[in-house]
C-alpha cells in the first residue's frame, strides 16, 4: 500500500563541510584565473556530480602525474597525498595548489612531528581509500595499516615503547573508537592524538543520524558510492535498525521503498551538494510526500582559508 500523508525530516546538519567547499572553491578559483585545463589528482571530492560539473568547466582528473603535461596547473584532492607524490609533482615543475583538507593535513603534520621522534604508527582506515594512501605515504616505513579488531591482534610493530595511533578523518565514530579500544588493550602504552582525528563534520553527520533514525521509517542518505562519509551515514542507519538507502540523485530513488512508510529521515555526506538534496526532496514530494521539516542539529561555521596565489584580482 502507499501512505499519501509523507513527511520528510531533514537532518541538520547535513552536506558540505569546510574542507569540501575549499577544495572546489581551490578548483574553480585556478580554473577562473588561469584558464582551462586545471588538473586535479583523484576526484577532488568523492562526488560524482561536483567531478562531472568541474569537467565540464574545465578540469581534469588524473591518477598519475604522467598525463600531467609540463607547465599544467595541478590541483591535490581534499583526500590528501603522499611524500612521493608531492615530490614528484615538484620536480615536474607544476604550478601546484594543495586542497587537502586542513584537519587531513594535521594528521599529516602529527605523524610527520612523531616520526621524527621515533615512533612508529597504527593506523585505522581502509585500505585503498587515497587519504589512508595519503597519510600512510608520508613515511616510507612503520605505518601499520588495521581496517577492524580482528587486524589489531595481527599487527606486528617493531617496537612498542613509541607507538602511536591515528585514524582516517571519515570512518564511523562508533568503529574507530571500537578498533581504538582494542590498540589501547594491546598496546597500552600506546599514544593517541590530543584531538580526535575524526573530524567535526563526520562526527556531527553521525550525530545527526542518530537522532534522525529513531524518529523516522526510512532513510536517505545523498552521497557517491566512493564517499567513504556517506556510506557511514547508511551503514549507522541500518545498524541502529532504520533501513537507510544511498542515492547519489533524484533518478535512484524508488518508489517501493515508500510504501507503508510515514516519515522519511534526508541527510547528505560531506561531499554531496545542497542542490542535489533539495532534487531528491522534489522527488520524495512528486511521491506523495506533503511537508518538510528541519531538525534541530549543530551549527557550522568553520571556513578554511585558501592558498595563496588564488586571490581573483577585481
Amino acid at each position: 500500500m502507499s501512505i499519501l500523508t509523507r513527511e520528510i525530516i531533514l537532518a541538520e546538519p547535513r552536506g558540505f563541510c569546510a574542507g569540501v567547499d575549499r577544495a572546489i572553491e581551490i578548483v574553480e578559483r585556478a580554473l577562473e584565473k588561469f584558464g582551462a585545463p586545471i588538473y586535479v589528482r583523484h576526484e577532488i571530492v568523492h562526488n560524482t556530480h561536483v567531478v562531472q560539473d568541474l569537467k565540464q568547466r574545465g578540469a581534469i582528473f588524473i591518477e598519475e602525474l604522467s598525463d600531467v603535461p609540463p607547465g599544467a596547473t595541478l590541483v591535490f584532492s581534499a583526500h590528501g597525498v603522499s611524500r612521493a607524490v608531492q615530490d614528484e609533482a615538484q620536480a615536474r615543475g607544476f604550478r601546484i595548489f594543495d586542497a587537502t583538507c586542513p584537519l587531513v593535513t594535521k594528521v599529516h603534520v602529527e605523524v610527520a612531528k612523531l616520526h621524527k621522534e621515533g615512533y612508529e604508527f597504527i593506523m585505522i582506515g581502509h585500505k585503498g581509500h587515497p587519504e589512508v594512501e595519503g597519510t600512510m605515504g608520508q613515511l616510507d616505513e612503520g605505518i601499520y595499516l588495521v581496517e577492524d579488531v580482528a587486524d589489531v591482534a595481527r599487527v606486528q610493530p617493531r617496537q612498542t615503547q613509541r607507538l602511536a595511533v591515528v585514524t582516517q578523518t571519515t570512518l564511523s565514530v562508533d568503529d574507530a573508537a571500537e578498533i581504538s579500544a582494542a590498540v589501547r588493550a594491546r598496546f597500552p602504552q600506546v599514544r593517541e592524538p590530543k584531538q580526535q582525528d575524526i573530524c567535526y563534520a563526520t562526527q556531527n553527520r553521525q550525530d545527526a543520524v542518530k537522532l534522525l533514525s529513531g524518529q523516522v521509517d526510512i532513510v536517505i542518505v545523498v552521497g557517491s558510492p566512493t564517499s567513504s562519509n556517506s556510506t557511514r551515514l547508511a551503514e549507522l542507519s541500518n545498524r541502529l535498525g532504520t533501513v537507510a538507502y544511498m542515492v547519489d540523485g533524484p533518478e535512484e530513488v524508488q518508489s517501493d521503498w515508500f510504501d507503508g512508510k510515514a516519515r522519511v529521515g534526508l541527510t547528505a555526506g560531506a561531499s554531496a551538494p545542497e542542490l542535489l538534496v533539495q532534487a531528491v526532496i522534489e522527488r520524495v514530494r512528486a511521491l506523495g510526500a506533503i511537508s518538510v521539516q528541519k531538525m534541530d542539529g549543530v551549527v557550522e561555521n568553520l571556513k578554511f582559508p585558501l592558498p595563496k596565489g588564488l586571490k581573483i584580482e577585481p
